[in-house]
């Protein structure tokens, strides 16, 4: 059979193709570990494997092909289609039909359990509930057992499940979980064992099963050796792709299933392992060829068809200095005399700035604003760039988080402001007043009813009678909005009041207010920008972010947009020109992520993320200051932020360093800019002489 499907392949790339493949291939038919870099034609590697396992003999029904998205899947089977339509015509299609077995590791849970059902206790007719739909059962078991009703605060019904979902995926003790995940739940480990040991018995009862349930009972199905060796045994050849972003649940099962390793193979990169908080763990590719005997072979794919030669000697030094990985150093035949750039701003809002004239000299140059991207760590960092997007009438789509000004603690600090403003605003106090205890949609609704006729509304909302259980809360509610009315604050003053008055509220519903504390901080960045109240409201309201950045459309029904996107988003994509925020200690890496070693390796491997994302041009911004709150009074509004440590001075030769803006001399004769050349004062008291 000639082998004309593999001409487009490099070498490396065709060594992990025929690996174990025919009986001229070298590494016989035991395990596989392809390490493909960034931009090395992984999908494109993995879909000729299971084309070359068909056109050699392979039954395509037994090919179990594992993705972490549908459409992955689905983009698979169709590369595999037109890979042997290239040998068989179209006789190809009758072969790649029966690849069924291709899919994610949650569907494919699924099917497993369906089909041994009955063997395993479990009725074939369960249902299964997304993340949403399980919420509301952990909710509704709090309150059934009077969690929900303690004197100090238990976990919502959120951090509850998520809790349990990362005890499960990384198959770690309760008491592991919350020591190392949620520290401020450990005082009540006791009660939210009781909690899920109720959670799982309302689930049996109803016949449902959780997202978390699809591989929680296949790994708990092929624990059993007989099964494990029935079900192992319906595949020949079992692929799995990023095998980097696995748990160890994942890990457990394809170990049960294939414990020789015979036919498997798994595909992955160490240096893209970003998704921890997933209860994911970089030990699985690190530790996968020792896991067999004899250990698995490894194929590493190195040369990179995306980026050029100096934007992967940077990333090349960011990853060189992990603590542990593959070794492999990724290469191109695309050279360039652009170096990435390191540019240091002010702050900010000067980040902002540089990153708008950048993009748009990219766009009179003719490179279309989708090709461009910026990139960041945490979604809340984009906030200052975006209303300068806004601003500058630049559209724009983001991925990753909400967009800032949707984030539910920025609209009620917004509504604060607004009702201070507009006290008429039922929609404003609607959602303000319901932050109370005690106050819900009616109770509202009958306060702003009372007021509305009022000629001095903020006053009356004073003698209004409300719920026993509002108390104090009442009373601050009504000096905010006094002081606020007043305006004896100034702007942004005012602001201020509204978030000191709000972050107890904050601490009591959200469980990671600290997160959303900075968030409103960054709001105060923004606001300052600003001459007052009114008009920052107003701008906001006229011309918010929202209506050039909603997903569900094409943003100004422009045909051009530019990309936002938090780095854990943007894996797997790539842009001609890529802008990271940011780029120092504190943001990259998080200062909620340096409490480890491990922590803190994984916010290295972020930072290569986003650099390798790049084709043809790379930006990373270092502002040299950030906005704080919370110091002494004579301290300065301002911290000083350092560059992120994960470029040392060592690897500076890699980077075209600058500052922007650039500074410009005076010019002979310039006139002082303190020389007065016009007495307004003096023509103003004239106008009554």
């Amino acid at each position: 059979m000639t082998a004309s499907h593999l001409d487009t392949l490099n070498d490396r790339q065709r060594t992990a193709v025929v690996h174990g493949i025919g009986p001229e291939a070298a590494g016989g038919d035991g395990p596989l570990l392809i390490i493909a870099g960034a931009g090395s034609g992984k999908t494109n590697t993995l879909a000729h494997r299971v084309a070359h396992l068909i056109l050699n003999g392979a039954d395509p029904r037994r090919i179990l092909l594992m993705t972490f998205s549908r459409r992955a899947a689905s983009e698979m089977s169709r590369r595999v289609e037109r890979i042997c339509r290239k040998i068989l015509g179209n006789d190809a299609a009758v072969l790649t039909d029966a690849l069924t077995w291709a899919g994610t590791f949650h569907g494919i849970g699924a099917r497993i359990l369906r089909d041994y059902a009955y063997e395993i206790g479990l009725d074939p007719a369960f249902t299964i509930h997304d993340r949403e739909d399980s919420a509301d059962l952990m909710n509704l078991m709090r309150h059934d057992l009077g969690l929900s009703k303690m004197e100090s605060r238990f976990p919502t019904k959120g951090t509850c499940l998520a809790i349990y979902s990362r005890a499960v995926n990384s198959e770690t003790s309760l008491t592991e979980v919350l020591k190392t995940a949620y520290p401020w739940c450990g005082t009540w480990e006791k009660e939210l064992k009781a909690l899920f040991a109720a959670y799982v018995a309302a689930k049996q009862a109803q016949n449902v099963l959780d997202y978390d349930d699809l591989l929680l009972y296949w790994a708990q199905t092929v624990s059993d050796p007989e099964l494990a060796a029935e079900i192992g045994g319906r595949f020949d050849h079992v692929l799995v792709d990023e095998y980097q972003d696995t748990n160890r649940l994942q890990s457990s099962i394809l170990t049960a299933m294939k414990p020789g390793g015979r036919g498997l193979t798994v595909v992955g990169d160490d240096a893209q392992s970003i998704y921890s908080f997933r209860a994911a763990t970089i030990r699985n590719i690190l530790d996968f060829p020792a896991s067999f005997d004899p250990p698995a072979d490894i194929v590493t794919l190195d040369r990179n068809y995306r980026s050029t030669q100096p934007i992967l000697a940077a990333a090349n030094g960011v990853i060189d200095l992990a603590r542990e990985r593959f070794t492999k150093n990724l290469w191109t035949e695309r050279q360039s005399e652009d170096r990435p750039r390191l540019v240091s701003v002010r702050d900010e809002a000067e980040q902002a700035n540089y990153i708008v004239e950048q993009i748009l000299e990219n766009r009179e140059r003719g490179l279309m604003l989708k090709d461009q991207a910026v990139l960041f760590r945490t979604s809340s960092h984009s906030g200052p760039l975006e209303i300068e997007l806004t601003r500058r009438n630049i559209p724009f789509v983001k991925f990753g988080g909400l967009k800032f000004l949707d984030a539910a603690h920025v609209k009620d600090l917004l509504a604060a402001l607004r009702f201070a403003q507009n006290p008429r605003d039922k929609v404003a106090g609607f959602r303000l007043m319901q932050l109370l205890p005690g106050i819900g949609p009616q109770t509202a609704s009958k306060i702003l009813d009372a007021i509305a006729t009022d000629p001095h509304p903020l006053a009356a909302l004073a003698e209004v009678p409300t719920p026993p259980r509002t108390g104090e809360d009442w009373g601050r509610f009504v000096d905010m909005l006094s002081a606020m009315g007043k305006g004896q604050a100034g702007w942004p003053g005012e602001i201020e009041i509204a978030r000191l008055w709000y972050e107890p509220h904050l601490d009591r519903i959200h469980e990671d207010a600290d997160t959303r504390k900075a968030d409103l901080v960054q709001l105060g960045q923004i606001a300052s920008g600003y001459g007052s109240r009114e008009r920052f409201l107003t701008e906001l309201t006229l011309d918010p972010p929202d209506a050039t950045s909603d997903q569900a459309g094409v943003p100004l029904l422009d045909e051009d947009y530019l990309i936002l996107s938090t780095i854990h988003s943007a894996k797997g994509q790539e842009w001609k020109s890529v802008f990271v925020l940011n780029c120092v200690d504190g943001c990259i890496p998080s200062d909620l992520a340096v409490g480890t070693t491990a922590e803190i390796e994984e916010e290295r491997r972020l930072l290569y993320v986003a650099m390798t994302r790049a084709k043809d041009s790379l930006h990373l911004t270092v502002p040299q200051r950030f906005f704080t709150h919370g110091q002494n009074a004579q301290g300065d509004r301002h911290v000083y932020a350092a560059r992120t440590r994960f470029i040392p001075a060592t690897l500076l030769q890699f980077f075209e360093s600058s500052a922007w803006p650039v500074a410009q001399p005076s010019a002979p004769g310039t006139r002082d800019a303190r020389q007065i050349r016009l007495d307004v004062g003096a023509r103003m008291r004239g106008m009554w002489s």
